[in-house]
Protein backbone atom coordinates (compact mmCIF):
# COMPACT_ATOMS: atom_id res chain seq x y z
CA UNK A 1 0.00 0.00 0.00
CA UNK A 2 1.35 3.09 -1.51
CA UNK A 3 2.18 6.11 2.02
CA UNK A 4 0.73 8.87 1.17
CA UNK A 5 3.11 11.44 0.68
CA UNK A 6 3.55 14.53 3.25
CA UNK A 7 4.73 18.17 2.67
CA UNK A 8 5.36 21.75 3.37
CA UNK A 9 5.21 22.89 -0.06
CA UNK A 10 1.88 24.08 -0.25
CA UNK A 11 2.29 26.31 2.94
CA UNK A 12 5.80 27.64 1.59
CA UNK A 13 4.18 28.89 -1.52
CA UNK A 14 0.88 30.86 0.58
CA UNK A 15 4.01 32.00 2.76
CA UNK A 16 5.59 33.37 -0.10
CA UNK A 17 2.53 34.53 -1.60
CA UNK A 18 1.34 36.51 1.41
CA UNK A 19 5.16 38.04 1.68
CA UNK A 20 4.49 39.29 -1.88
CA UNK A 21 1.27 40.87 -0.75
CA UNK A 22 2.48 42.78 2.39
CA UNK A 23 5.49 43.97 0.71
CA UNK A 24 3.15 45.38 -2.11
CA UNK A 25 0.95 47.07 0.00
CA UNK A 26 4.31 49.05 1.75
CA UNK A 27 5.58 49.89 -2.04
CA UNK A 28 2.37 51.12 -3.27
CA UNK A 29 0.94 53.02 0.28
CA UNK A 30 4.28 53.61 1.96
CA UNK A 31 3.20 56.54 4.39
CA UNK A 32 -0.21 54.55 5.21
CA UNK A 33 1.77 51.28 5.64
CA UNK A 34 3.70 53.41 7.89
CA UNK A 35 1.15 54.76 10.29
CA UNK A 36 -0.92 51.07 9.87
CA UNK A 37 2.08 48.61 11.21
CA UNK A 38 2.44 51.50 14.08
CA UNK A 39 -1.03 50.52 14.87
CA UNK A 40 -0.78 49.59 18.83
CA UNK A 41 1.57 52.32 19.85
CA UNK A 42 0.39 54.93 17.74
CA UNK A 43 -3.15 55.58 17.17
CA UNK A 44 -2.34 57.98 14.33
CA UNK A 45 -3.93 55.92 11.88
CA UNK A 46 -7.67 54.86 12.90
CA UNK A 47 -7.84 58.84 13.57
CA UNK A 48 -6.74 60.08 10.01
CA UNK A 49 -7.50 57.10 7.52
CA UNK A 50 -11.19 56.55 8.93
CA UNK A 51 -12.10 59.87 6.85
CA UNK A 52 -11.15 58.28 3.51
CA UNK A 53 -12.27 54.72 4.62
CA UNK A 54 -14.14 52.78 1.70
CA UNK A 55 -15.59 49.18 1.90
CA UNK A 56 -12.29 47.37 0.46
CA UNK A 57 -9.96 50.19 -1.21
CA UNK A 58 -6.61 48.70 -2.68
CA UNK A 59 -4.77 48.91 0.87
CA UNK A 60 -7.24 47.08 2.87
CA UNK A 61 -8.17 44.40 0.25
CA UNK A 62 -4.50 43.09 -0.17
CA UNK A 63 -4.18 43.19 3.55
CA UNK A 64 -7.72 41.61 3.84
CA UNK A 65 -6.33 38.47 1.62
CA UNK A 66 -2.57 38.56 3.62
CA UNK A 67 -5.07 38.10 6.50
CA UNK A 68 -7.46 35.28 5.12
CA UNK A 69 -4.16 33.03 3.94
CA UNK A 70 -2.54 33.28 7.34
CA UNK A 71 -5.18 33.00 9.48
CA UNK A 72 -6.58 29.49 7.27
CA UNK A 73 -2.30 28.36 7.43
CA UNK A 74 -2.68 29.12 11.18
CA UNK A 75 -6.01 27.27 12.13
CA UNK A 76 -4.79 24.72 10.00
CA UNK A 77 -1.73 24.34 11.92
CA UNK A 78 -2.80 24.99 15.67
CA UNK A 79 -5.76 22.64 14.79
CA UNK A 80 -3.95 19.48 13.65
CA UNK A 81 -0.46 20.46 15.10
CA UNK A 82 1.38 19.10 12.31
CA UNK A 83 3.27 21.23 9.68
CA UNK A 84 2.99 18.55 7.24
CA UNK A 85 -0.33 18.86 4.74
CA UNK A 86 -0.85 15.85 3.05
CA UNK A 87 -1.31 16.46 -1.09
CA UNK A 88 -5.08 14.85 -0.86
CA UNK A 89 -5.65 18.15 1.72
CA UNK A 90 -3.96 20.40 -0.70
CA UNK A 91 -7.81 22.26 -1.43
CA UNK A 92 -7.63 22.94 2.29
CA UNK A 93 -6.28 26.26 2.81
CA UNK A 94 -8.68 27.68 0.00
CA UNK A 95 -12.15 26.60 1.54
CA UNK A 96 -11.05 27.74 4.75
CA UNK A 97 -10.03 30.66 3.17
CA UNK A 98 -13.17 31.23 1.01
CA UNK A 99 -15.50 30.01 4.44
CA UNK A 100 -13.53 33.08 6.77
CA UNK A 101 -14.07 35.50 3.64
CA UNK A 102 -17.59 34.72 3.68
CA UNK A 103 -18.05 34.89 7.18
CA UNK A 104 -16.52 38.29 7.74
CA UNK A 105 -18.22 40.15 4.36
CA UNK A 106 -21.43 38.68 5.31
CA UNK A 107 -20.66 40.36 8.79
CA UNK A 108 -19.89 43.39 7.53
CA UNK A 109 -23.19 43.68 5.51
CA UNK A 110 -25.23 42.27 8.35
CA UNK A 111 -23.27 45.04 10.79
CA UNK A 112 -24.22 47.83 7.77
CA UNK A 113 -28.23 46.92 7.99
CA UNK A 114 -28.32 47.11 11.59
CA UNK A 115 -26.49 50.14 12.45
CA UNK A 116 -29.40 51.59 9.95
CA UNK A 117 -31.78 50.21 11.94
CA UNK A 118 -30.62 51.09 15.19
CA UNK A 119 -29.77 54.02 14.12
CA UNK A 120 -25.91 54.09 14.79
CA UNK A 121 -24.21 54.03 11.43
CA UNK A 122 -21.61 56.55 12.61
CA UNK A 123 -20.82 54.69 15.86
CA UNK A 124 -20.79 51.02 13.93
CA UNK A 125 -18.86 52.58 10.28
CA UNK A 126 -16.57 53.76 13.17
CA UNK A 127 -16.39 50.24 15.29
CA UNK A 128 -15.74 48.21 11.36
CA UNK A 129 -13.18 50.33 10.60
CA UNK A 130 -11.10 49.79 14.08
CA UNK A 131 -12.02 46.00 13.91
CA UNK A 132 -10.81 45.59 10.55
CA UNK A 133 -7.54 47.82 11.14
CA UNK A 134 -6.54 44.99 13.67
CA UNK A 135 -7.40 42.31 12.00
CA UNK A 136 -5.38 43.46 9.12
CA UNK A 137 -2.61 43.99 11.71
CA UNK A 138 -3.27 40.30 13.30
CA UNK A 139 -2.54 38.79 9.52
CA UNK A 140 0.21 41.01 9.36
CA UNK A 141 1.53 39.60 12.43
CA UNK A 142 0.88 36.10 11.67
CA UNK A 143 3.02 35.90 8.72
CA UNK A 144 6.04 35.33 10.61
CA UNK A 145 4.34 33.63 13.52
CA UNK A 146 3.73 31.24 10.96
CA UNK A 147 7.13 31.00 9.92
CA UNK A 148 8.28 30.61 13.18
CA UNK A 149 5.21 27.07 13.34
CA UNK A 150 6.94 25.63 10.16
CA UNK A 151 10.20 25.94 10.42
CA UNK A 152 11.34 26.72 13.75
CA UNK A 153 8.88 26.01 16.60
CA UNK A 154 6.37 23.49 14.90
CA UNK A 155 3.54 23.53 16.96
CA UNK A 156 2.81 21.84 19.75
CA UNK A 157 -0.07 22.88 22.83
CA UNK A 158 1.89 25.55 24.50
CA UNK A 159 2.98 27.23 21.76
CA UNK A 160 -0.38 26.80 20.20
CA UNK A 161 -1.99 28.75 23.58
CA UNK A 162 0.84 31.19 24.05
CA UNK A 163 0.09 32.32 20.15
CA UNK A 164 -3.63 31.84 20.35
CA UNK A 165 -3.07 34.17 23.64
CA UNK A 166 -1.36 37.01 22.44
CA UNK A 167 -3.32 36.94 19.15
CA UNK A 168 -6.60 37.61 21.52
CA UNK A 169 -4.87 40.28 23.83
CA UNK A 170 -3.81 42.37 20.99
CA UNK A 171 -8.09 41.75 19.46
CA UNK A 172 -9.23 42.75 22.53
CA UNK A 173 -6.92 45.69 23.14
CA UNK A 174 -8.60 47.02 20.06
CA UNK A 175 -12.12 46.86 21.31
CA UNK A 176 -10.86 48.39 24.99
CA UNK A 177 -9.40 50.98 22.60
CA UNK A 178 -12.19 51.71 20.98
CA UNK A 179 -14.71 51.85 23.71
CA UNK A 180 -12.02 54.07 25.47
CA UNK A 181 -12.53 56.50 22.61
CA UNK A 182 -16.07 56.75 22.32
CA UNK A 183 -16.99 55.97 25.84
CA UNK A 184 -19.36 59.08 25.67
CA UNK A 185 -21.15 58.01 22.18
CA UNK A 186 -21.85 54.36 23.70
CA UNK A 187 -23.31 55.58 27.12
CA UNK A 188 -26.42 56.59 24.67
CA UNK A 189 -26.42 53.67 23.38
CA UNK A 190 -24.92 50.87 25.33
CA UNK A 191 -27.98 48.33 25.64
CA UNK A 192 -28.01 48.05 21.45
CA UNK A 193 -24.05 48.24 21.26
CA UNK A 194 -23.78 45.37 23.68
CA UNK A 195 -26.90 43.23 21.87
CA UNK A 196 -24.69 43.99 18.65
CA UNK A 197 -21.50 42.30 19.93
CA UNK A 198 -23.44 39.05 21.30
CA UNK A 199 -24.97 38.56 18.28
CA UNK A 200 -22.43 39.60 15.60
CA UNK A 201 -19.08 39.20 17.24
CA UNK A 202 -19.43 36.06 19.98
CA UNK A 203 -22.38 34.14 18.04
CA UNK A 204 -20.64 33.95 14.17
CA UNK A 205 -16.77 32.85 16.19
CA UNK A 206 -18.58 30.16 17.68
CA UNK A 207 -20.27 28.57 14.39
CA UNK A 208 -16.37 29.08 13.39
CA UNK A 209 -15.03 27.41 16.41
CA UNK A 210 -17.68 23.98 15.26
CA UNK A 211 -16.70 24.05 11.75
CA UNK A 212 -13.17 23.79 12.45
CA UNK A 213 -13.67 21.05 14.84
CA UNK A 214 -14.69 19.16 12.05
CA UNK A 215 -11.55 19.27 10.41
Amino acid sequence: MLREVLSTELYTILLVFCLFLVTATKLIFPKRFYHFIRLVINFKYLKVYIRVHKFFNLFELLLFLNLLINLSIFLLLVVKLDVYLPKSEYNLPLQLALSIAALLIFKYILELLISKILKLDYLVVKYVFHKSSYKNFIGVLLLPINVVLLYAWHPTLLNRNLFIIFLLLIHTFGIILFVKDNLKLLKTNWFYFILYLCTLEILPYYILYNFYKML
